[in-house]
């Protein structure tokens, strides 16, 4: 081979590798399996809603299950910075395994889009943002529908974990702020089958309403255990729990349950001047027409406002650097920080340089289960 054609050869790969390398490689972590399956799986479905490109950029998602195991996510982690060379983690749906992966990305220096409402400590979240709405937020919205509704003493039962745990502090501030009395607090694992003693001893307490802390078809069973030992009040339900599953698994005994969400799995309720209802409305229609009518959910909802930040940050992290490399990673976190105001269907986000929770006070809606279905309070 003449020295031009050998030139020439090598300039066409060097280039091929350039155009390969420009995609923007997402790593996602999910449970798929295990206890918050019901979380992750519609996260996935969700990502099938997305263009296979943005801002002229090719998207290269690599998306394996984490099991609900920290353990796991900790190794899909670190996959995605060593050997997959990421631009950007996006997970997990579960806390606990999202709190773990957020060790990784602030290690590595890459942009985390938390799907949960990971409580890292103040400035251990430079690399993480939360796609999910922070218990704060929700807590306080919790507490103010309680109030109108006369509710004076309250009760608590939610996961031994980083997420019931956050709850926990976040409910305790919002009760003691709005004067209602937090009373007797009772824990569970998210592997438990049985809830019978917490039951009994909130049962017996009988506040006026009890707050349940748990996820999917999981949030079920504690309150199956409350009503079957007779308590009569106000159950409250958090975002985690804003799925069918809750219905299909509490049947009739959930009607009139109270359930914190985001705009997204009711957007025809929501009034015209509700900042989300364009993008919910755009969500529910792309989403159920892929997967059948009432399979929307907020869960999905998260990988569509996802898509949206993306559209919004990618172009101005473009012009800063190419993707594949740190310099690019630091564009997109700062472009995240960067972009002001974001409405999204599951609320509106508004991320800075010291706030990496996203959304705003006036996000949350209140639900109550009726006839099997979602009515928006508010």
């Amino acid at each position: 081979m003449s020295l031009f054609p050998r030139r020439l050869a090598l300039a066409l790969l060097i280039a091929c590798a350039t155009a390969a390398r420009a995609d923007i490689t997402i790593g996602v972590s999910l449970p798929l399996t295990g206890p918050a399956a019901g979380l992750g799986l519609p996260v996935k479905n969700g990502l099938t809603l997305w263009p296979p490109a943005i801002a002229g950029e090719k998207l290269h998602l690599i998306v394996l299950d984490d099991g609900t195991d920290t353990t796991a996510g900790v190794k899909n982690a670190r996959r995605f910075v060593t050997e997959d060379k990421v631009d950007l983690i996006i997970g997990s749906v579960a806390t606990p395994v999202a709190l773990a992966i957020a060790e990784i990305a602030a290690e590595s220096g890459t942009v985390q889009l938390a799907l949960s409402p990971i409580p890292l400590p103040e400035g251990k979240d430079a690399w993480s943002f939360r796609l999910a709405h922070s218990s704060a937020v929700m807590a306080n919205a919790m507490v103010a529908h309680m109030r109108r509704a006369g509710v004076r003493t309250v009760g608590f039962i939610g996961y031994a974990d980083p997420y019931g745990e956050s709850w926990l502090k976040d409910l305790t501030s919002a009760t003691a702020a709005a004067g209602l009395r937090l009373g007797d607090v009772e824990r569970f694992q998210r592997a438990d089958t049985s809830v019978t003693a917490q039951a009994l001893k909130l049962a017996a307490s009988n506040p006026d309403a009890i707050v349940v802390v748990a996820s999917g078809s999981g949030a079920a069973m504690p309150e199956l255990a409350l009503l079957e030992r007779g308590y009569k009040g106000r159950i409250y339900q958090t975002h985690a729990a804003a799925s069918r599953d809750l219905v299909r698994v509490g049947g009739r005994a959930v009607e009139g349950t109270y359930v914190l969400s985001g705009p997204a799995v009711v957007p025809e309720q929501l009034p015209e001047h509700n900042p989300s209802k364009k993008e919910a409305v755009k969500y529910v229609a792309a989403y159920e027409k892929a997967f059948g009518a009432g399979s929307r959910n907020q869960f999905a909802g998260h990988a569509w406002d996802a898509m949206l930040l993306l559209q919004a940050v990618l172009p101005p992290a473009l012009k800063q650097a190419r993707p594949g490399t740190p310099a690019f990673r630091r564009a997109l976190r700062d472009a995240i920080e960067q972009a002001g105001r974001l409405d999204v269907s599951q609320g509106v986000l508004d991320y800075t340089p010291k706030d990496h929770w996203g959304f705003t006070a006036g996000t949350p809606v209140v639900l109550k289960v009726v006839n099997g279905d979602w009515h928006l309070e508010d």
